[in-house]
């Protein structure tokens, strides 16, 4: 039995429950209780002691970070979806999963999460640097992305790490009218069978949202 530790508002849950989604593995999902939150994270530091999630439990061994989890559902679990394909294509698919998570998801992260923080403690600075990575990244990316997916025919890791990247990203830092592919990618992922399912598990925790969630999407 496979089990989940996760969120249904965590961007980085939402890249593991899409590739298990459409592969439709069967899994039990231990999400957080909001309202009681102290089991779970007994549970989960249990087997991952700094807390972070999602979390991947095979037969009660530890499987820790998304792009980690894809890889191992591909190997041992696998369904109908190359998360990852052979050769210089898996190659690429592998690169564009690191550039959506650590080049769109750290630099949204930054800039959503800083009002948390004590008024005296936050970094309007890095708040300013993230944004203008983030519009780095999307001018890059713009010119990059395959069709209809990001590395081409086939729905693959990249575009599980892109659809709560740029879905959260888009919510901080519009992506505008000057980009109108990587818009239309955002739009077709937001399509997606699978990732539709997690934007709706989300969406009765949108007043979370640090930055208020527009009345969008």
């Amino acid at each position: 039995m496979l089990v989940l530790f996760g969120h249904p508002f965590s961007s980085f849950t939402q890249k593991a429950l899409i590739a298990l989604y459409a592969d439709g593995t069967e899994f039990e999902y231990r999400s957080l209780d909001v309202e009681n939150p102290e089991p779970f994270f007994a549970d989960l530091k249990s087997y991952w002691p700094f807390g972070k999630f999602p979390v991947l439990l095979d037969d009660g061994k530890a499987v820790i970070e998304t792009s980690c989890i894809i890889e191992h559902l591909q190997t041992h679990h696998r369904g109908p979806n190359a998360w990852i394909p052979d050769g210089e294509l898996g190659r690429r698919v592998r690169f564009l999963d690191r550039f959506f998570d650590l080049y769109v998801m750290e630099n949204m992260q930054k800039i959503a999460t800083d009002p948390l923080r004590p008024e005296e403690s936050r970094d309007a600075f890095g708040v300013d640097k993230a944004r203008a990575n983030l519009n780095t990244a999307y001018d890059w990316i713009e010119g990059q992305l395959g069709e209809p997916w990001a590395a081409g025919n086939a729905f693959t890791l990249a575009d599980c790490a892109a659809a709560p990247s740029l879905f959260y990203a888009d919510w901080v830092e519009p992506i505008g009218d000057a980009l109108p592919k990587l818009a239309a990618y955002r739009a077709r992922l937001l399509a997606h069978p699978a990732v539709a399912r997690c934007v709706d598990e989300g969406r009765p925790y949108r007043h979370f949202f640090p930055l208020g969630a527009p009345d969008r999407d």
